[in-house]
C-alpha cells in the first residue's frame, strides 16, 4: 500500500517529501533502480511521483529545495586515485623541487623543460570562412568541414620563463621524438648555454622510457656536446603534474578551437605562428602544488 502524503495546502509540501528529494540527489539513480547516469530536477520530481510521494510536483519545485541545499546532481567531475603513495612520490617530489626552484637552477646553468606530445591535431577546412564577430553577434562558424589531415605536435615548455618550442610531425614515433629533441631542444640548450638540461617527460612509448637515456647518453659521446641531460619521470597516470599540458590548454583555447585550416600546411604554420607570438609575451606558470600539499594530500610524512 503506498501512502500518498500530497498537498497539506495549495503550494506547499510535508517536509518528508523534500526531505525525499534531497535523499534521491544524494543517491546515485541506478541504486533507486532508475537507468540514468546523473539526476535532473525533471526526473528527481518523477521519481517522487512513482513512489506514491506526491500526485504531482513542479520541477521548479524540486530546483528550488536543490539550489537551497547546494546540490546539483547533474554535475560531476573526475578524480585520479593515487594507488601506490610511496611510488608515486619517489617520481614526483623531484619533479615538483625542479618546478619550485627552476628560475634558481637557469641562472645557474640548469634548465628545466615539460615535453610532451599532442597528437592527432586536426586540419578541418570549413565549407565557409568562420565570420567575425558583429555588435550582438559572436563569431560565427560553419558545422561542416573537410578534413584535410592531422599534425603531432612535440613541444618542450621551459619552466623558468614559459617560453615554448615546437616542431610539427606526421607521425608519433620515438624517432619524430628524438628528432625534436636534436632539431629543436638540444640546439635550443647550447645557444643558452647552460651545463644541464632536466627533462621531465611521462611515460608514453613515444618516449621510450627503456632506451631514452642510454640514447641520448651514446649521442652526447658521438656529439660531444658540452651538456649533460637528465631525465625525470612523471608518476604514471599523473598528467595534472605536466605543465606542458597547461600550455596545451591554452593552444586549445586560443588557437585550435574553433578550426579552420584548409590544409595541413596552413595548420603547421599557424601552429609555429602562435608559438613565435606567444613566447613575445610568455610567463613562468605559477605552480602552487609542492612536495608539502601532495604528502599531506597522501597522509605521508
Amino acid at each position: 500500500m503506498r501512502i500518498c502524503l500530497g498537498r497539506e495546502r495549495p503550494g506547499v509540501f510535508p517536509p518528508e517529501v523534500r526531505a525525499q528529494a534531497t535523499a534521491l540527489a544524494c543517491s546515485l539513480p541506478r541504486e533507486e533502480g532508475v537507468p540514468l547516469s546523473r539526476w535532473s530536477n525533471a526526473e528527481i520530481a518523477r521519481r517522487l511521483e512513482a513512489l506514491g510521494l506526491v500526485l504531482q510536483i513542479a520541477t521548479s519545485t524540486v530546483g528550488r529545495w536543490l539550489a537551497a541545499e547546494r546540490l546539483r546532481p547533474w554535475r560531476y567531475h573526475t578524480w585520479q586515485h593515487i594507488l601506490e603513495p610511496e611510488a608515486f612520490l619517489e617520481r614526483a617530489r623531484p619533479v615538483l623541487r625542479l618546478y619550485k626552484h627552476a628560475r634558481e637552477l637557469l641562472k645557474k646553468g640548469f634548465w628545466v623543460l615539460c615535453v610532451d606530445e599532442k597528437t592527432s591535431i586536426q586540419a578541418r577546412k570549413r565549407t565557409r570562412r568562420p565570420n567575425p564577430a558583429t555588435p550582438g553577434q559572436p563569431v560565427h562558424i560553419s558545422s561542416r568541414y573537410e578534413r584535410k589531415g592531422a599534425l603531432q605536435l612535440f613541444a618542450g615548455l621551459s619552466v623558468a620563463d614559459g617560453e615554448t618550442y615546437g616542431q610539427c610531425r606526421l607521425r608519433k614515433r620515438f624517432v619524430d621524438f628524438q628528432a625534436f629533441l636534436l632539431e629543436v631542444i638540444i640546439p635550443e640548450a647550447l645557444r643558452r648555454e647552460v651545463h644541464t638540461l632536466a627533462l621531465i617527460l611521462d611515460n608514453s612509448t613515444t618516449h621510450a622510457p627503456k632506451r631514452l637515456e642510454r640514447w641520448l647518453k651514446e649521442q652526447i659521446e658521438t656529439d660531444g656536446w658540452a651538456l649533460s641531460i637528465q631525465v625525470y619521470w612523471l608518476p604514471k597516470n599523473a598528467s595534472w603534474l605536466d605543465q606542458i599540458e597547461i600550455w596545451f590548454s591554452i593552444l586549445q583555447r586560443k588557437l585550435l578551437q574553433p578550426t579552420y585550416f584548409e590544409s595541413v600546411a596552413t595548420l603547421k604554420e599557424a601552429i609555429l605562428n602562435f608559438i613565435t607570438y606567444y613566447n613575445r609575451t610568455a610567463k613562468a606558470i605559477q605552480w602552487s602544488y609542492t612536495v608539502e600539499k601532495l604528502e599531506q594530500k597522501l597522509g605521508v610524512n
